[in-house]
């Protein structure tokens, strides 16, 4: 698909009535925004272009539905209390921007060196991240909105495929409720890994809707885990990070940086 079949697939689809689509060709963006509020979204066009040609035009439906639902959202006004049960933290790159496109700072802290803790209000068909303002509106705090994050994560079903290659056992969790990375932060889930681990205990979360423990038992194990950390991560539909981890000691997280014909290596988190 050429860039001019692609701009006017997204003319079709969003230039309506309730939605305004500008395109920036100097910076390669396009910017799809709510008529009355002008909330939106900006999206790297090159981005767009380069996921059809890797994975067709199912994966642009995908990105057209999650764009769609996410500008949906922008629209209405929602309330924290009375949906206290709906917040949960959501995990995202160390480059996810810490402002909302109007200028308003998102709740956060530091997770590793390669991603950061958020947190969301879940709307059903997607989520609000919740910023400053929104959060002193409702009369709420930080702390009083991360335990209430954490023990909503806690309270998550939980399930997971199993896969083992060449004596490696590899764990998928795909629950596609929006929520897969951010059970990273549940110790509980952490604690039941480690006791099965009879190696090396890894994890990743290559995009937002998987995450991934990995038994590694031998040197293959690593190779095995960074094709595979690759692999999700080039056809997530929200990107985290394509370097996978490691539990050291303490229980904290190591980035693994695999080097070919050679042992793995680790890079402390931030604190």
């Amino acid at each position: 698909m050429d860039r001019a079949e692609l701009i006017k697939i997204l003319e079709q689809r969003f230039n309506t009535k309730d939605r305004t689509i500008r395109f920036d060709h100097k910076n390669e963006t396009v910017r799809i925004e709510q008529a009355a509020n002008g909330k939106g979204v900006t999206l790297s066009l090159a981005e767009l272009q380069r996921r059809v040609q890797e994975d067709g035009s199912e994966a642009l439906e995908q990105t057209l539905i999650a764009i769609d639902r996410g500008i949906e959202a922008m629209a209405v006004s929602p309330h924290l209390n009375g949906k206290e049960d709906r917040i949960f933290p959501v995990i995202r790159s160390a480059s996810f921007p810490n402002h909302t496109h109007d200028g308003r700072l998102l709740i956060s802290r530091e997770h590793t060196a390669e991603t950061k803790i958020f947190y969301a209000l879940d709307l059903g068909n997607a989520c609000r991240l919740i910023d400053e303002q929104f959060l002193a509106r409702e009369g709420l705090d930080k702390q009083t909105l991360t335990e209430l994050a954490m023990f909503n994560l806690s309270a998550l079903p939980t399930t997971f495929k199993k896969d083992v290659v060449r004596h490696n056992t590899f764990y998928f969790i795909t629950m596609n409720d929006g929520f897969d990375a951010s059970r990273i932060l549940n110790r509980k889930l952490i604690e039941t890994m480690r006791s099965k681990a009879k190696g090396d205990l890894t994890v990743a979360v290559p995009h937002q809707d998987v995450l991934i423990f990995g038994d590694i038992v031998n040197p293959e194990g690593y190779d095995i885990l960074a094709q595979m950390t690759m692999k999700f991560y080039t056809t997530g539909n929200l990107r985290i990070t394509m370097l996978p981890f490691i539990f050291d000691e303490k229980g904290e997280l190591e980035p693994i940086f695999i080097m070919a014909n050679k042992r793995p290596m680790t890079g402390r988190p931030k604190k």
